[in-house]
């Protein structure tokens, strides 16, 4: 069962063109998604009331969409503004439209009540788009339950077995994070891990602007249904990282990786990894993009195959270890609000 009362995200913005129709599956709907006349965003049900017909096979017509099967025009709202060849417009004939909120270069949608949806919800991605953070945007289509990518997401210990030459260093499977759990409104996670005196992984090395031993850090702020933001990087060991003291060739990271359900085991999955150093680099906004989705590639095709597995022996249990905390976490907040909804639809 889906959380609805939830801000999902719908689309990078540059995924959902000036002109032209755009469509994507979310929580099991079909959804349109399409500019006005003025570029602003709008959602709404991918089915025609008439004879269900997809409206992303229509086309626009300023501020609406016509239905390309027997021509019903729908404004932004869902309202069936025009049939050709009757002059009386049934009450009923409507789409449902979903409210939209474009905000840090991200489409963000409301799945459930429309009004329960406060703008003021949206969490805050400044890196996507400050003129002092640079980053290129990315999306990966996942043959999985989003739950399975949070626990990905929320399990460290993974980075030394799954990116040992990527992500990971041998430390990360010993040490501990310190996890905070905050329950107000929909909850939260607050996952911190600090690796003094460690190696520099990969990565980081890769557009490192000095050599040896680092103090690097891992803070990641987790909301439910599915929305991660990192700060992450990596300082010289011992020039007083853990104190805040971020000297100037230290490398600073703010990550997200934010997931979508598709349906009930596919879901969409948008990243990005921003730096604010070399800001007009263009070519190392590419390396860095390039290496992230390496890494996520050898995420998905562990997560995939874990999904693969499940589905084949759906009643087997899992055996939980220390490891777990941080996820273990995570699922209750989503069962939580799962619960709740389902308490107030009963």
């Amino acid at each position: 069962m889906f959380i609805r009362n939830a801000w999902y995200v719908a689309a990078w913005d540059i995924e959902v063109p000036p002109e032209g129709l755009f469509e994507r599956t979310l929580l099991n709907e079909p959804v349109l998604l399409y500019r006005d006349s003025q570029g602003r965003a709008v959602a709404l049900e991918n089915r025609c009331c008439h004879r269900a017909a997809p409206l992303h096979l229509g086309r626009k017509e300023g501020d609406c969409v016509r239905c390309l099967y027997h021509g019903l025009k729908f404004d932004p709202s869902g309202a069936c503004v025009e049939i050709p060849g009757q002059a009386q417009i049934p009450p009923k004939t409507c789409v449902r439209s979903y409210p939209v909120v474009e905000r840090n270069r991200l489409v963000w949608i409301w799945m459930g009540d429309p009004a329960l949806a406060k703008a003021e919800d949206i969490v805050d991605c400044f890196w996507h788009d400050s003129p002092e953070w640079r980053m290129k945007p990315g999306y990966i289509h996942y043959q999985a339950d989003y739950r399975l990518i949070v626990d990905n997401l929320l399990d460290f210990t993974h980075l030394a077995w799954v990116h040992p030459t990527t992500l990971g260093t041998s430390s990360a499977a010993d040490l501990k994070p310190r996890i905070e759990r905050d329950t107000a409104g929909n909850g939260s996670l607050t996952i911190t891990r600090w690796y003094l005196d460690d190696e520099m992984p990969n990565l980081h090395k890769r557009v490192a602007r000095f050599e040896g031993k680092v103090d690097r850090w891992q803070i990641y702020q987790w909301t439910p249904p599915a929305v991660l933001r990192m700060d992450a990087g990596s300082a010289p060991a011992g020039s007083g990282a853990p104190q805040g003291t971020r000297v100037p060739e230290a490398l600073q990271f703010r990550h997200t990786s934010i997931q979508t359900p598709e349906t009930e085991h596919t879901s969409h999955y948008w990243f990005c990894q921003a730096r604010n150093f070399e800001l007009d680099n263009d070519a190392m906004t590419e390396q860095i993009y390039r290496d992230v989705v390496v890494a996520f590639e050898e995420d998905r095709a562990m997560i995939e195959a874990q999904q693969k597995v499940m589905r084949q022996a759906p009643d087997r249990p899992l055996v939980p270890i220390a490891a777990d905390a941080g996820l273990n976490q995570a699922r209750w907040l989503i069962d939580r609000l799962v619960k709740a909804e389902a308490g107030s639809q009963a």
